[in-house]
């Protein structure tokens, strides 16, 4: 009797854990979003790079990255850096100059920042400034709309959305700008991710 009630009990308790996974669902754009926050910066043309040679003072250099997504150091002659994270192209060089420098040690730090075209956040329609802004990592719509001097005069704030690749697939996501901007709700302040545009419209008269 007591071996029929155990039994009865394990399998409720197996249920309801099965309840509860089935009601999670698969994780929506926001989760996506926290998700993908945390991506590490990629290096793209326009950038200035500070390359640190260890010990080497000689080959330690300040450079622009190319129009064509490169740069050029001592011992290292057009070196392809678009797209790369500093962590990788400081890998990258030290493979390089190894052939000439006995274990080099390379840090890379990305002094003004552009970023990748598909890196980077746009921002089109009702703001005070529209435009293109490199993606950093934590960055949030609140750190966007400051960045682009808040919404402009005729903006339909609450009916602003972020359109957002997820999956492979488009998806749009509303947002409350008015809300976050002009009433400090932080409630509605959302994770940017690489690639997001964030479309302002206009109000309606």
């Amino acid at each position: 009797m007591r071996i029929n009630k155990f039994i009865a009990m394990l399998l409720a308790a197996l249920a309801a854990c099965i309840a509860g996974c089935a009601s999670r669902g698969a994780p929506g754009p926001d989760v996506a979003a926290n998700e993908s926050a945390g991506a590490e910066y990629r290096i793209g043309p326009g950038d200035q790079l500070n390359i640190y040679v260890w010990n080497h003072p000689e080959l330690s250099r300040d450079v622009p990255v190319r129009p064509d997504g490169r740069i050029s150091t001592p011992l290292v002659e057009d070196i392809e850096v678009s797209g790369k994270t500093p962590t990788q192209l400081a890998r990258d060089i030290e493979v390089k100059i190894g052939e000439y420098v006995r274990n080099p040690k390379v840090n890379v730090i990305v002094t003004n920042a552009h970023g990748t075209l598909s890196d980077q956040i746009r921002v089109v329609g009702q703001a005070a400034k529209p435009q293109a802004l490199p993606f950093r990592n934590g960055m949030t719509l609140l750190d966007v709309m400051t960045t682009v001097g808040g919404l402009g005069e005729f903006a339909a704030g609450n009916r602003a959305r972020i359109i957002r690749r997820v999956d492979g697939k488009q998806v749009q996501i509303r947002v409350r700008l008015k809300d976050l901007v002009q009433n400090g709700d932080i409630s509605a302040n959302v994770p940017m991710v690489p690639g997001d545009v964030l479309l302002i419209p206009e109000s309606r008269f």
